[in-house]
């Protein structure tokens, strides 16, 4: 029954498919090219392959800063052909200006000139061939959700807008109170129907999103151990959407929230604590150095722009619920709370022009650095808030507290992957973001947020 389904990458396979065969075409076109062009730049023997390692780490990384992995940019010509440049104009300068690990400079310039056309045509060639004959061809997947009706349509956009290849072909309503008729786009099946219309339609596999138990019936239930039996996938909706968006769905996820958040692994462990307070001193000392060097320019546009304090403290609610002063440049008129507090949203015309510039450039952010030094934030972690929204949201999200299991960050998860929270309801998708990061905090999953901070500065999406 499985040979008949379509051939289908998951998320986390197609970034790898990417990373791999970029590394790939670019080391098979720099090898052909050495041994046509008599290119001599890049020749490996047995003394030099830590070459390799270089030119690996190089692509690595500025791919991932300049968004080659990420999979709506790569599914876009226009985009990658952008990041493909950009990529490929830092890896040749820092490749080029790395001594002992790098070769050293060619006395025939021309050597360079191959060297970074045999780059940009590898990564060229290799994500052409993804966009016209993968992207749009064999990532599809064909799913049958199991769902209250009133439930669908927040499903399918949940789901369809992170992936645009995965498709809801069907469901079976457990709402027992609803009537037989349907008016929706997505075909209603019965649960006897479930096995033909898998074969028919090669479904991947079946989510089950019903938050009523009760609504399992025992043929419902019978139907999915025979689908089980015969090879055919089937996963529940909160680990679906987990596993797609990166976000702790917590629009489903009950008052036992113990069993979706094991607190205790990354909370408890004195390794990683330790590494990560080390990593937080040391950022925030080289933090401090380039903010002294930045200082003359935020002195003068200040003064020509701001017209008032430097500096502004505010409080902020930070681990356990404690609350300290947070401090920052400001980048707001003087009087900018005379009528009260409201949330920050986008061009915010509280907002000096020079200070759009600051938070743009996450200038007004290197202050806070003193807070990291002073232990009431770390570098990564949810953004504090201020206690009044931290009461306001609270009362209508009551995992919202959970935030505060951890340190605040001067970036984060949620900051990396989401703009502005201008409401209530966008507050709910940085929370679960949020929810995301305390869940799976790891170091791997902290340089990862370093280098998506990177993308949001060079690519000036700062708040």
């Amino acid at each position: 029954m499985n040979s008949n389904k379509n051939l289908h990458f998951e998320i986390s396979e197609r970034k790898l498919l990417l990373r791999f065969f970029d590394l790939f075409f670019v080391f098979v076109c720099l090898v052909l090219v050495s041994k046509i062009a008599h290119f001599s730049y890049f020749q490996i023997t047995e003394s030099n392959y830590y070459w390799t390692f270089a030119l690996t780490f190089y692509i690595t990384f500025f791919g991932t800063v300049f968004e080659m992995y990420d999979l709506q940019t790569a599914s876009n010509q226009i985009e990658t052909v952008r990041s493909i440049f950009l990529t490929t104009g830092f890896i040749v300068v820092f490749y080029l200006l790395t001594p002992y690990y790098t070769p050293p400079l060619p006395s025939n310039r021309i050597q360079i000139l191959f060297f970074t056309l045999s780059i940009l045509f590898a990564l060229s060639f290799w994500r052409l061939v993804y966009i016209k004959f993968l992207a749009s061809h064999r990532f599809s997947k064909k799913v049958i959700l199991i769902c209250d009706k009133e439930q669908l349509d927040e499903l399918i956009s949940s789901m369809e807008e992170v992936d645009p290849h995965y498709y809801i072909s069907a469901y079976v309503n457990t709402d027992l109170n609803a009537s037989l008729k349907t008016i929706h786009k997505i075909p209603r099946i019965s649960s006897d129907a479930l096995m033909d219309f898998i074969r028919a339609e090669k479904i991947s596999e079946v989510v089950v999103a019903s938050q009523n138990k009760e609504a399992i019936t025992i043929e419902l239930y019978n139907q999915l151990i025979h689908l089980l039996e015969n090879g055919v996938p089937i996963r529940e909706f909160t680990q679906v959407y987990e596993e797609m968006t990166y976000r702790i769905p917590v629009h489903y996820v009950e008052r036992d929230f113990y069993r979706y958040f094991p607190f205790s692994r990354s909370n408890q462990n004195k390794l990683y604590k330790t590494t990560a307070r080390i990593i937080d001193i040391v950022i925030s000392i080289i933090g401090l150095l380039v903010g002294i060097l930045l200082l003359p320019i935020v002195l003068i546009g200040n003064l020509m722009s701001n017209k008032g304090p430097l500096f502004y403290k505010q409080e902020r609610v930070g681990l356990n619920g404690q609350v300290f002063e947070i401090y920052k440049f400001r980048s707001m008129v003087t009087d900018a709370e005379a009528n009260g507090a409201v949330f920050a949203v986008k061009n915010d015309t509280r907002v000096t022009p020079f200070g759009r510039f600051l938070r743009k450039t996450r200038i007004d952010e290197f202050p806070q650095f003193i807070n990291i030094l002073k232990g009431e934030m770390a570098v990564i972690g949810p953004r504090p808030e201020r206690p009044f929204f931290v009461q306001e949201i609270s009362e209508i999200m009551p995992f919202y507290e959970t935030r505060h299991v951890i340190k605040p960050g001067l970036t984060g998860w949620a900051q990396v992957n989401y703009s502005y929270g201008e409401s209530i309801d966008e507050s709910l998708i940085k929370l679960q973001y949020d929810l995301f990061y305390i869940k799976h905090r790891s170091l791997l999953l902290d340089i990862n947020i370093i280098i998506k901070t990177i993308s949001t500065v060079l690519f000036y999406r700062g708040h």
